[in-house]
């Protein structure tokens, strides 16, 4: 089981390299950031590459709405070079407030739009002349659309690899069957190790079914906020966690429409979603991180002392999670990932 983290660019390009080395120094195996209506998470990975010599740097999301698949291919191709070889695709569809609000975009057709994404990527990335028929994209444009002087070219430059790694984002069970049908890597979000079979065994089950027996096992990225033994960063860690999932349940989409509020029902939580919902959206912020419920806390973060972190790793493991992705709280979070890595790896 290798270590995940994620990184964030406020602005000090020194800050983030120091943190970046840091991270890498502690044996942090992989490190992914988000792209919403910030800093872009292209340019700070390719800033990072750079910066470090054994980091995995990978998307965590690229949204498809914001990008052509062509130059998404460019530019996990682009990164892959600068990186010598550590580039990890991520991929996920976000939601209609950011990609209509934000990109100008209607959210429409998600699963055509990553399959098509997915298969363009691959196209370009194996050197041939691109051509694609898809649900959301055709390449080159059909006949009767544009100019009609589209024509099948081919990427320009020499391939550091032909087999960058796709990871899909992905909540929805027809999205996680498209994921473990395609990609390399499954990343789900607000993760409950001990609810897996129930929430996403079906999807995933006939997503592998159709799997390629060129593509290698699925991985999974999972995991939460970490703090190990005891003392008051527990708690300021279990705060934390209140105050993230209530912000997704709550607020992350309209109240007809939020899929981390689907995802919490179908966790077995359908009344205190619905409540996080009401109090978040009433301005009710601090009622709303408190209605999270404290069974929700203890199986979806890592903390205690050894030999309970050393349990729930077990459960992680149990369920296949390859990549644990830790959000580590306390006065030396470096000194967590150390500790918690060394742990997963004498499981191993």
């Amino acid at each position: 089981m290798k270590i995940s983290t994620t990184i964030s660019f406020e602005g000090d390009p020194e800050k983030l390299a120091g943190q970046a080395r840091d991270l890498e120094a502690a044996g942090v195996d992989r490190v992914w950031g988000g792209e919403i209506y910030g800093f872009d998470l292209v340019s700070t990975l390719a800033y990072l590459a750079g910066q470090t010599t054994t980091l995995e740097l990978m998307t965590g999301i690229l949204p498809v709405y914001s990008r052509s698949p062509a130059l998404i291919a460019q530019t996990a191709a682009t990164i892959d070079a600068l990186s010598g070889g550590r580039f990890v695709l991520g991929l996920g569809t976000s939601g209609p407030q950011v990609i209509e609000g934000w990109h100008g975009y209607p959210f429409e057709k998600p699963l055509g739009r990553t399959r098509d994404t997915i298969e363009i990527c691959r196209k370009v990335w194996s050197g041939d002349r691109v051509t694609h028929e898809g649900k959301a994209f055709s390449l080159p444009l059909p006949e009767g659309q544009g100019r009609g002087l589209g024509k099948p070219l081919k990427f320009m430059n020499r391939m550091l690899r032909p087999d960058i790694p796709i990871v899909i984002a992905s909540i929805g069970p027809k999205n996680v069957q498209l994921t473990a049908e395609l990609a390399e890597g499954w990343q789900p979000i607000h993760f409950v190790p001990d609810r897996f079979e129930n929430v996403w065994g079906e999807a995933l089950a006939a997503g592998r079914a159709k799997r390629s027996n060129d593509l290698p096992p699925l991985e999974i990225i999972a995991g939460g906020f970490a703090a190990l033994g005891d003392g008051p960063h527990i708690e300021e860690a279990k705060e934390a966690a209140r105050g993230l999932i209530s912000f997704y349940v709550g607020g992350m989409g309209a109240k007809s429409q939020n899929f981390y509020n689907d995802l919490f029902k179908r966790y077995g939580w359908v009344d205190e979603a619905e409540e996080i919902q009401d109090l978040f959206l009433s301005g009710k912020r601090a009622e709303a991180a408190a209605a999270v419920p404290e069974e929700y806390l203890d199986l979806s973060m890592l903390y205690g002392d050894e030999k309970t972190i050393r349990e729930r790793l077990a459960v992680y493991r149990s369920v296949g999670v390859t990549h644990l992705n830790l959000n580590p709280i306390g006065p030396d979070p470096l000194g967590t990932f150390e500790a918690i890595k060394a742990m997963a790896e004498e499981s191993d």
